[in-house]
């Protein structure tokens, strides 16, 4: 309508008008111009804009406000168990290995150079049985040096004996005279002084025979003292000699028995484990030349988390399931020194053991730590090594999302942890690897 109104004014104004009404046609054109709205936006608009710009950023924020801790995966590359109600067995399973019940290190108690080789590593010996032959000629010398030593000793007691024997003869011979001598020259002075007194013989002569009577007493009293002494002497030298010579023939004794140890023998009954030494290798004395395993009985030697340190203790009993037959077992010793990031114990057959039993197998067992109890079950999962069991992912009910909480776990066996806060019997939740989540806390499941 507008384009025939302009071309109807157009042929209007080509025609000769008068002045009022040429006035009227340009009024009127006027108004037709005014008609016509502009373009571009008016004031008005820029409010509406700004309410819109609003409107769409609170909407975001409703919507998309949580995809930045999101992550979406298909269900099915993940593993999803649920929480159960149920009896807790509180043990651990372990792999241990079979051990002799003894192992017995063999040292070489001599050194010396191989000689012969007579039983080799896995055989079986008996005690005392020659396992290695070893030469020292240094050892032979030492024998050889101690013998002559105790020749010597030998002859020098035997002499000292012969010359205290002598003196002794002598002595006894020394004391016989001089007592004899005494008793006669003191029967003499007694008659002396009898006539004396009676003035039959001269004073000269009396006082002859009581000098010859007084030095006959000091005389026997000297023989005397040196005779006991000669005994006292021979009473205390001869035990020293013979206890030297005694010491001596223990030493060869000794040095003898160091020969035989150039004979390397079995100590016990059993098998030769392993044995490092070759004809003509010189062994060092103390060095460690083999070992005997003592097969009467066996030992299972494991290796345990340090997590577990705390709670396994002497005298704990386990099971080894061997063919459907189970095998108790009670922990012997524990050795408190953790080597990288694991401590080791030995346990011991307490009634029958596997027939087919064999040093170096394997086999799993199962070491209970406490008394069963009823509790909430977490299936296990590398879950825990993500989050260290101090939260987890929940599915909901419908299945499709999973959402974070934090949970508390107690015990642990080899095929639950015990939930002690956080989780209900009959939820799912994601036992998977989280590494892939990264920061998420949620999980939207495809």
């Amino acid at each position: 309508m507008r384009a025939q109104r302009g071309k109807l004014l157009n042929r209007l104004l080509q025609f000769p008008r008068n002045d009022e009404k040429n006035k009227k046609l340009k009024k009127d054109r006027k108004m037709d111009i005014q008609l016509e709205k502009k373009k571009g936006l008016r004031p008005k608009h820029y409010g509406y804009i700004a309410i819109g710009l609003l409107l769409l950023f609170v909407g975001y924020q409703l919507i998309f406000a949580t995809s930045v801790s999101t992550f979406r995966t298909d269900k099915d590359k993940l593993s999803i168990a649920d929480v159960t109600a149920g009896k807790f067995d509180d043990y651990i399973t372990i792999n241990g290995n079979v051990a002799p019940i003894v192992t017995i290190l063999m040292d070489a108690y001599e050194g010396g150079r191989v000689e012969e080789k007579l039983i080799e590593e896995g055989a079986m010996v008996k005690k005392g049985d020659i396992i290695l032959k070893l030469d020292n000629i240094n050892l032979y010398e030492q024998i050889l040096q101690s013998e002559s030593g105790l020749a010597l000793k030998q002859n020098d007691l035997r002499s000292t004996r012969l010359t205290f024997d002598s003196r002794q003869v002598e002595g006894r011979k020394s004391l016989a005279t001089a007592s004899t001598e005494l008793q006669r020259l003191k029967r003499n002075f007694e008659q002396n002084q009898a006539l004396f007194e009676e003035e039959l013989i001269s004073k000269e002569e009396y006082q002859l025979s009581k000098e010859n009577y007084e030095l006959s007493q000091k005389q026997y009293e000297i023989v005397k003292v040196q005779t006991e002494n000669d005994n006292e002497l021979r009473e205390t030298s001869l035990p020293v000699l013979e206890a030297d010579l005694k010491r001596m023939q223990k030493t060869l004794g000794m040095v003898y028995q160091r020969l035989d140890h150039l004979n390397v023998r079995a100590p016990a009954d059993g098998q030769l484990g392993f044995l490092d030494a070759e004809v003509g290798q010189n062994i060092a004395q103390g060095q460690r030349i083999g070992e005997i395993n003592v097969l009467t009985d066996y030992k299972i030697k494991a290796n345990i988390d340090e997590h577990y340190l705390d709670r396994v203790v002497k005298d704990l009993t386990a099971i080894l399931d061997r063919n459907d037959k189970e095998y108790p077992l009670r922990l012997r010793k524990v050795f408190p020194q953790v080597n990288s990031g694991k401590f080791e114990v030995e346990l011991v057959f307490t009634k029958d053991k596997p027939e087919t039993i064999r040093t170096g197998q394997s086999y799993n067992i199962k070491l209970q730590l406490g008394e069963s109890s009823e509790a909430l079950l977490l299936p296990k999962g590398s879950f825990f090594q993500s989050t260290g069991g101090q939260w987890i992912f929940v599915v909901n009910s419908d299945g499709d999302e999973a959402l974070k909480r934090n949970i508390r776990i107690g015990k642990q066996n080899s095929r639950y942890y015990e939930v002690l806060e956080g989780l209900q019997a009959g939820e799912k939740v994601i036992t998977s690897n989280y590494d892939s989540f990264g920061e998420a806390e949620k999980i939207v499941l495809k």
